[in-house]
């Protein structure tokens, strides 16, 4: 294998070099002042970086400006469908607003979230968008209000005065219970991951619980599945079976009402596993978030615009890094019912 000397990259002292002018000019030309160099220089500074193949150091520009583009984005977890198909409107309106994501996966480890946000203060990004798990105002204290622009996806942080982009949860949960109502059901289960610290969890869980209230004789019950502890899981499990059998002593129709996809999904294949493939004529289920899955499977869902919600965060990021001052603001989406078997659909 023969090597070779690797060229050097030109830089802007070389372009004012061979337009035969100085690096303030290039800078100028660089920067849009186009309005204060002679055609005729123009034209010799264009012809000189197409000459030495010139490409300026977009980050060295910026950072001398004070700005470099950069974001930040803190994701709980990206094994979540949902936390996909956000990023992929953050990526999109980066991508038109001129922006780079940092991306950073805590893994749904609280420590994790910590870490990374003061990883993302050190590379100096200019605003940082939060969909984490468990982060409590302290460590976000850096950022939001006073600091960094901060931008709040799916949950708001107790004490901490920020945008927050997300679902209309209230009204998905009521969707939810109220279609479930409409087929005929009157025991409805709310399966959920624990919500004392989760804003977007605990309003889907108050909301089901009023809308079944004002139904009576419909009744229910909220039970609590920590997908990060196995045996949680299996006591959870268990308690659901009890619920399910009670009902149908009862003569009731059940029906089950998770949360999200992750629980929908660990929700299904235990019911496959405990009823078999049939389990659907046992049980209804429906969920919130919409996964590939769902339809395949046949699982009612309320969609939520994912697409829109990572696009609509960075707006907001964007006019705060702009010097917004407008008070915190929320943007909350409604739920699209997707009515499948699994509800009689």
């Amino acid at each position: 294998m023969t090597g070779g000397v690797v060229p050097r990259r030109a830089t802007i002292s070389d372009v004012a070099r061979e337009a035969g002018t100085g690096k303030t000019s290039i800078s100028r030309y660089l920067n849009g002042e186009l309005n204060v160099l002679s055609p005729e220089l123009r034209a010799r500074i264009e012809a000189a970086i197409e000459r030495l193949d010139y490409r300026p150091n977009q980050m060295a520009r910026g950072l001398k400006r004070g700005r470099n583009r950069l974001i930040g984005l803190l994701i709980a977890d990206l094994a979540n469908p949902y936390s996909v198909e956000v990023l992929q409107g953050v990526e999109a309106a980066c991508h038109a607003l001129g922006y780079m994501p940092l991306i950073c996966h805590a893994a749904n480890e609280v420590e994790m979230e910590r870490r990374y946000l003061q990883l993302l203060t050190t590379y100096r990004v200019e605003g940082v968008i939060v969909n984490a798990l468990g982060v409590r105002e302290a460590t976000l204290r850096p950022v939001g209000s006073g600091g960094i622009p901060a931008v709040l996806i799916d949950r708001a942080v107790e004490g901490l005065d920020a945008d927050v982009v997300g679902l209309d949860n209230a009204a998905a949960a009521r969707l939810g219970t109220e279609h479930l109502l409409a087929r005929g059901y009157d025991d409805i289960q709310f399966v959920v991951q624990p919500f004392e610290h989760v804003s977007s969890r605990r309003e889907r869980a108050h909301a089901f619980r009023a809308a079944l209230d004002a139904a009576p004789p419909a009744r229910g019950g909220t039970l609590v599945l920590d997908l990060q502890d196995e045996d949680a899981v299996v006591r959870a499990f268990a308690t659901l079976d009890e619920r399910i059998a009670d009902a149908a002593r009862r003569g009731a129709r059940c029906a089950l009402f998770a949360a999200n996809a992750p629980v929908a999904l660990h929700v299904a294949l235990h019911l496959k596993a405990r009823y078999g493939v049939q389990w659907q004529q046992r049980v209804a289920l429906l969920s919130v978030d919409d996964p590939d899955w769902a339809e395949l499977a046949g699982i009612t869902t309320i969609r939520q615009p994912t697409h829109e919600i990572g696009y609509r965060a960075v707006e907001f990021l964007n006019e705060r890094i702009e010097g917004a001052a407008v008070a915190a603001r929320v943007a909350a989406f409604a739920g699209e019912l997707v009515v499948r078997a699994s509800t009689g659909g």
